[in-house]
């Protein structure tokens, strides 16, 4: 998948979109003349542009959508990995490439690579994310990092050497974004108008239980505390069992105040979860607390996720604490 470059942030954009083409891509499994079923061959993005620009970014932006992302693909394997694509029986239909200067040597490589696709009538657009001087200067000075072309000078002489390098692939791409005055929401709101078609981004949640006495979970994005509910840890014959119990289950959510909770806190996730995709997160731990995290922090996340799932939803439930003592 994707390994991204720290330096890349924020955006802006010219468009001019390529018609797309529908062709055919030789997989090497068939006999000679014979060509991949069009509907099985990987559509392709390539993304290239300024270090710095935001390039991770609007990669990661396409891997929350869907695609398979590889970054810093060397360019003459980018046939082969659609070929790939093509023998994936439709399972790898969107791929995205990330190439930069870190590869050297491989704007001739490039050229031959897409050469090859559209010969083949491989349907593929180039990203290119581009930014000004002064806000490249500063970017690179906030991370303390030196541009990967500059060498023995000053990181405008990488900047303006790798202008140069790239200007020709800047004038062949399908879509220009500049971000020098956006920051990362605003690319990544304009990466999903471009590629998210009409479908609203998914957002996809977990919901963990946990209990109070065994810490907070470090990666919680909210946080619900149960406590304010009976224990059915000081009911006996309940003790033993855990919110996955019917009886447990049904012992909380028949205490006053449970039932309420769990709808007005399912209607405050559904504006929550809104405002989350406009500002382009895709994923969102909700972590739900009790003391031990055996009963109704795990009854409760139980109800919490099928809410959520019943909301369209791609919901994971976790008991970090059911098994302890």
């Amino acid at each position: 998948m994707t390994a991204h470059d720290r330096h890349d942030e924020h955006d802006q954009h010219d468009e001019y979109p390529r018609e797309d083409g529908a062709g055919h891509v030789s997989t090497g499994t068939k006999e000679a003349g014979e060509t991949a079923d069009a509907a099985a061959i990987p559509e392709l993005v390539i993304i290239s542009g300024m270090s710095g620009a935001g390039r991770s970014t609007a990669a990661k932006c396409l891997e929350d959508l869907g695609w398979f992302v590889v970054d810093n693909l060397p360019p003459a394997l980018i046939p082969t990995m659609v070929e790939l694509g093509a023998r994936s029986q439709g399972n790898v239909a969107r791929i995205a490439v990330v190439v930069d200067v870190r590869g050297r040597q491989f704007f001739d490589a490039l050229r031959e690579s897409l050469a090859a696709l559209d010969a083949q009538q491989v349907t593929r657009r180039i990203v290119f994310l581009e930014s000004s001087d002064e806000a490249l200067v500063r970017r690179f000075e906030s991370v303390r990092r030196p541009h990967p072309l500059q060498g023995d000078g000053r990181i405008t002489d990488g900047i303006a050497a790798e202008r140069d390098l790239l200007r020709e692939l800047r004038g062949d791409a399908d879509l220009v974004i500049d971000t020098s005055s956006l920051n990362v929401h605003e690319l990544r709101a304009k990466m999903d108008a471009q590629f998210a078609g009409d479908e609203e981004p998914e957002l996809r949640a977990t919901v963990m239980s946990f209990g109070f006495k065994y810490g907070l979970p470090v990666d919680a994005d909210l946080v619900v505390d149960m406590r304010f509910l009976p224990n059915p840890h000081w009911v006996p014959e309940l003790r033993p069992f855990t919110g996955l119990n019917e009886e447990v289950s049904a012992y909380v959510f028949n205490q006053p105040g449970a039932k309420e909770f769990l709808d007005r806190y399912t209607e405050l996730l559904q504006l929550i979860a809104a405002g989350y995709r406009r500002e382009g997160k895709r994923y969102v731990t909700i972590a739900v607390g009790c003391t031990g995290g055996k009963h109704r922090s795990v009854a409760t996340s139980e109800k919490l996720a099928a809410r959520l799932a019943s909301e369209g939803v791609e919901t994971v439930v976790v008991h970090r604490d059911m098994g302890r003592e």
